[in-house]
């Protein structure tokens, strides 16, 4: 895949994705941006964006998530899929920032990973998020990088490792939302289709 034609195709999707909220967006501090990035894994951001308001509310720090009783973190968090599990790491992951890291979540890749319920599209989403030069690879980014050649590849780790290749690094922290806000836009398979092979001519 030729980085120039990449470059513009990325261009043309960011033009494509209408403007919305996303589940990692506009948090009041950085413990709830990660704490909705781990609740948004197969789940709508509209749905995680209400359950994260929700959660919030009461438990908007990791001290306070921290003391939190598992079932009551269950009720609230219920709309998500796999709310269970989810309960029990975002509950264990505050005992540990407030534990560990005196409430202050790490900036570092390897460090992020430690942490309950966060895997490498979480760790990523979230340097993302804040700047950092990295790439989320989701159902979104999987789909569409495939769709359009960037990467031959169906494994998320091999995939980011392709498109890190591919694009300069000033554009790492921006594929993901401009990719999940195009594949949010339009939800029709055979729509999307249409337009990614547009794109990619």
């Amino acid at each position: 895949m030729n980085q120039k034609l990449a470059l513009k195709q990325l261009k043309i999707l960011d033009k494509y994705g209408k403007s919305m909220r996303l589940a990692a967006e506009k948090w009041s501090n950085e413990f709830q941006t990660l704490i909705s990035i781990i609740l948004s894994a197969r789940t709508k951001d509209e749905t995680t964006i209400k359950v994260g308001t929700a959660l919030f509310k009461k438990y908007g720090t990791a001290k306070k998530l921290s003391k939190a009783k598992l079932k009551e973190i269950e009720k609230i968090i219920k709309p998500v899929n796999f709310y269970k599990n989810k309960s029990k790491n975002i509950i264990n992951c505050a005992k540990i920032l407030v534990k560990n890291y005196k409430s202050k979540i790490p900036e570092s890749f390897d460090e992020l990973l430690k942490l309950p319920g966060v895997g490498r599209k979480t760790a990523n989403v979230f340097l993302a998020e804040k700047g950092k030069d990295a790439i989320g690879v989701d159902t979104h980014v999987s789909y569409i990088s495939q769709k359009l050649g960037w990467t031959k590849n169906k494994n998320p780790h091999k995939i980011e490792k392709d498109l890190e290749a591919l694009f300069p690094k000033k554009y790492w922290n921006k594929i993901n939302e401009t990719l999940v806000r195009f594949g949010k836009t339009y939800t029709s398979r055979k729509e999307k289709d249409w337009i990614l092979g547009e794109i990619k001519k």
